[in-house]
This record gives C-alpha cells, sequence and structure tokens, in this order.
C-alpha cells in the first residue's frame, strides 16, 4: 500500500468520524434512549449507536464501495479490495448514556482478515466529541492528537506508573476484573478506570497514562486506538507472542511493558488457581 493511498484512507476516515462525532454529540444533547441490551440488562445499544454507525458505513460505502466493513451495531460484509473497515460508533455507550464526556468515534482501515494476528492496520481515527479531540495514525506515519505528534511515556519504573483498565458488563467478569486490580493496586502508582477503550489507548499514545490492559475487548474496541499507540512508541500485545485481542490487551511503552507483562501473568496463573 503507497503513502498517497495510505494518506487518502486516513483523511477518509477523519473526516467520516468527524462527522459522526458531531451526531452523536447533537444527539446526546437531545436525550439518549435505550435501543436494547446485548450481552446483559447492563450492556446496552442506544438509538444514536445505531444511527452513527449507519451514518459512518453510507459515507465508507460510498467513497469505496469494494471495501468490506466490521461494525459493532450492524452485519459484517466482505468486500473485494482486501480491506475492512473497523468501527466502534460509539465507545463508552454508558458514559454516553449517562452524559459523561469521555466517548469516542472510532474508526480503523486494516488490510487483511479482520483478526489482529494477521491483519495489518493501515490508518486509524479516534474522536471524543465533547472534548473536540481528534487522534489520528497511519502505519509508519506517527501518531497525532490534531496537528501535535504523540510520544508515550518511557523510563516510568512500574511503581510509578498510573495504569487504565476497562471492566467488562458480566457479574462475574467484574469480580474477576477487580481481584486483578486488587493485585496491582500495590503496584503501581494508581489505576484509573474511565470506561472507553479507544480513549484509553489514546491515552497511552498521548501520555495521560503509562499503561493500559484489559481482557474482552472486541476488535471495534481497539482497531484504531492500538494504531495510534504504537504509532506513539507503545508496545501493543498480550503474554509473550500473542497478538492483542479478546482474551487480552496490553499497551505501553516497551520498557514498562517488558515490567509489566510478567506481573500481570503471575496475577492471573494465580487467579486461574
Amino acid at each position: 500500500m503507497t503513502d498517497a493511498v495510505t494518506a487518502d484512507l486516513l483523511a477518509l476516515a477523519r473526516r467520516t468520524a468527524i462527522e459522526a462525532g458531531q451526531l452523536a454529540h447533537r444527539r446526546r444533547a437531545e436525550g439518549v434512549q435505550i435501543a436494547a441490551s446485548k450481552s446483559s440488562p447492563e450492556d446496552v445499544v442506544t438509538n444514536a449507536d445505531r444511527e452513527v454507525e449507519a451514518l459512518i458505513r453510507t459515507r465508507l460505502a460510498d467513497a469505496r464501495a469494494g471495501d468490506g466493513f466490521y461494525g459493532e451495531e450492524s452485519e459484517a460484509t466482505v468486500g473485494s479490495s482486501g480491506l475492512t473497515w473497523v468501527v466502534d460508533p460509539i465507545d463508552g455507550t454508558v458514559n454516553y448514556l449517562y452524559g459523561i464526556p469521555h466517548y469516542a468515534i472510532s474508526i480503523a482501515v486494516v488490510e487483511g482478515e479482520p483478526e489482529p494476528a494477521t491483519w495489518t492496520t493501515l490508518a486509524g481515527v479516534v474522536v471524543n466529541p465533547p472534548l473536540g479531540e481528534v487522534y489520528t495514525a497511519a502505519v509508519g506515519q506517527g501518531a497525532f492528537l490534531g496537528d501535535r505528534r504523540l510520544q508515550v511515556n518511557t523510563g516510568v519504573p512500574l511503581s510509578l506508573a498510573l495504569a487504565g483498565t476497562g471492566f467488562g458488563y458480566e457479574a462475574q467478569r467484574r469480580l474477576w476484573q477487580a481481584a486483578v486490580v486488587q493485585g496491582l493496586i500495590s503496584e503501581v502508582r494508581d489505576i484509573r478506570r474511565m470506561g472507553a477503550a479507544a480513549l484509553d489507548l489514546c491515552s497511552v499514545a498521548a501520555g495521560r497514562l503509562d499503561i493500559y490492559y484489559e481482557r474482552g475487548l472486541h476488535l471495534w474496541d481497539h482497531a484504531a486506538g492500538a494504531l495510534i499507540a504504537r504509532e506513539a512508541g507503545a508496545q501493543v500485545g498480550a503474554f509473550g507472542d500473542d497478538a492483542e485481542g479478546i482474551d487480552l490487551l496490553i499497551a505501553a511503552a516497551p520498557d514498562l511493558y517488558t515490567q509489566f507483562e510478567p506481573r500481570l501473568l503471575e496475577i492471573f496463573s494465580r487467579l486461574a488457581g
């Protein structure tokens, strides 16, 4: 893929995400309605989630009819170009529902099957509409917040690292994740749980977090954010040589990653019994 084509893909993702963010922000101001529950009563989808995804899908299809689409709220389709758009229309839906100004539109375009172990993410955009922040990255070209180039924090010892994580919607999973936090809380500076994985990954890129880890993320949660973190200098993966995915995602500067990953593995192993 040439740099010019990648730049065009990034530009399309950026303008689409900004337009989608404006729609989400407008619908939030008008009042949010729950459309349905998904994995549990706590895991909701709003009418705005569906409307925003429909807008994104239409804009991308109009511009690139041969591409595939893999979104959170609609049926996946396979394209003929070898490229797939991986989309979370509103990441942080519960924040959105409650009016907490920490949610995002996440759009990535990947080459290959929609699977982190095999795909190449070419471009990604994450927009936080309440703050007007636009994070962007293209493979090999760095990560940016607006016009500012991003760089992860380096040289941070684990004991002084600010970590971010997230919890699932099912009660048993949350209990397990809380036990992991209990095992880590004395090992790091502090732990934050802000409720939007895409923005947490961008926070690592921007130096607002030193580490982010979570288990149970879907592809649309991290496709764009993981690229942005990587292009800012983060190592993104799981245990050993595993790729990031639903089992685990870790993002941190490489020197901190090597301190954190074995400690997290030790805690996981202990909890597994």
